[in-house]
This record gives structure tokens, sequence and C-alpha cells, in this order.
């Protein structure tokens, strides 16, 4: 068995055998047990998180503005050009 054939296989398995689409209703409840199943957050973790993430955030927001006073300069350096001789 090929792998292709392998996954329209899986896929034909997970669909409903009525063809009958899910009505909003159970839509609804559907999403309410899957955030029911969700472990969130601490309020702690939820701190940590969001500092660790800000100071990614500006350490890369620092490491692109470098890059780009770095290139700036290179280019103007290469395309000024000193007229004075």
């Amino acid at each position: 068995m090929s792998d292709s054939s392998a996954v329209h296989e899986s896929r034909e398995d997970s669909r409903r055998d009525d063809g009958k689409r899910t009505g909003p209703a159970t839509f609804y409840r559907q999403v309410v047990a899957e955030l029911r199943k969700v472990v969130w957050p601490t309020q702690e973790q939820l701190v940590t998180y969001f500092l660790v993430v800000m100071v990614f955030v500006l350490a890369m927001m620092a490491f692109v503005a470098v890059l780009d006073v770095a290139f700036g300069k290179l280019v103007f350096a290469l395309f000024a050009g000193d007229t004075a001789q």
C-alpha cells in the first residue's frame, strides 16, 4: 500500500457515514466540549510567557534595527561617492 492511498483511506475513515452536515447547535456543543478539555495556564505562567515573548520581540527588533543601520550605512557609502579629488 502506498503512502498516498493510506492518506486517502484515512481521510475517508474520518468522514461521517451519513453524509449530513453538522448543525450550528451541535457545532457549538462540540466547541464548548473541546474548550473544557483545554488546560488553561495559571496567572503566573501567563505572566512568564508574556515576559518571555516581549523580551524575544524586543531582542529581534534591536537585531533588525542594527542590521538596518549597518546596511543603510554600507549602501550609502557605496553609492554616495567621494567627488573631491
